[in-house]
Formats: structure tokens, sequence, C-alpha cells
């Protein structure tokens, strides 16, 4: 019943419409500042992996996130300094839009996951929970948004694709 209230009533629509639009500010503010105040995120990183998230016992929690650190991101972070901006802001820019809303937020979660999982708590865990509700709307989350006119264009546009290749297949 609430499942079907989040993805097909236009009052859930309206709330949904002002999460994400507080959450694509927040994305894209965040991502705006560092595209233009320059952004280097090693330091972060190190003290990631130097300061792992422990347990009661002491153990690392998510070692094995530890260790993607050091052995890909650490590496590439001229990769990652360029990334994590610019997926702020079309995080943000997505969200603001209502444009590909449910891929705009899954990858904000994919984000906050990874800043939580590197030990960051701040609004992470306000974020993920907005945002998945926001993920679990599905489609009414951009109702009131660009995903009105992209969403059905798109289901058009890769149904005809997939009808013709069905009938070439057979």
């Amino acid at each position: 019943m609430f499942a079907t209230f989040l993805r097909e009533n236009n009052i859930a629509a309206a709330i949904l419409t002002i999460i994400r639009l507080y959450l694509g500010y927040a994305w894209m503010t965040a991502g705006w500042s560092k595209l233009t105040g320059g952004f280097d995120a090693a330091g972060y990183l190190n003290n990631a992996v130097a300061n792992p998230v422990t347990g009661p016992d002491g153990n690392m929690v998510y070692g094995w996130y530890v260790t993607f650190l050091e052995s890909f991101a650490i590496p590439n972070i001229g990769l990652f300094n360029f990334l994590v901006p610019l997926g702020e802001f079309l995080v943000g820019v997505g969200l603001l839009l209502g444009c590909l809303t449910t891929a705009a937020i899954f990858f904000g979660l994919v984000m906050n996951f990874s800043f939580f999982l590197a030990g960051t708590v701040s609004h992470n865990p306000t974020d993920i929970f907005l945002g998945g509700i926001i993920l679990f709307a599905g489609y009414n989350a951009g109702r009131y948004g660009l995903d009105r006119w992209v969403v059905p264009f798109l289901r058009k546009t890769f149904n005809k694709k997939a009808d013709t290749t069905v009938k070439n297949v057979a």
C-alpha cells in the first residue's frame, strides 16, 4: 500500500519533488564548489586508509574498501579528482531538473555509501535515507520534472529497438 502511494500518487510526487530538489541542490553545490575551487581527494583517501572504520574490537570493519582505496583509488587519484566533483555536480543537476532521476539518485547513493565506508558520517545517513525513498519511488520522483517527457521517450525508443531486434532474431 505504501509502495503504491510512493510510486503512483500525485501528492507523493509533490513530496518527492521537494526531497529531490533539496538533495539536488546539496549535490550540485557540493560538486560546483569542488569544480571551481580546486579539489584533491588524496588527503581524504589517505586519511581513510590510515584511519579505517573499526568495530568495538578494534578490527577494520570494511577491510575490502581500504584495499580498494589503496590498490585502485589512490594510484588513480587524478581520475577520482575528476570524477568525484563532476559526479556530484551531475547528480545534483539530474535531481534538480528531475531528469533521469533514478539514475542520478543511484549514483548519488553510490557516492554517499563510498563516503560512509571511508568513515565520513556527516549528513550521509540522512542523504542515504532520503535517496533511498526517491530510488524506491522510481518514476514518480521525477514526475514533476523532465522525466515526465524523457522517460516515455526513452521507453518508446528502446522498445522500438527491442522489437526490431526480436524480429531480426526470429
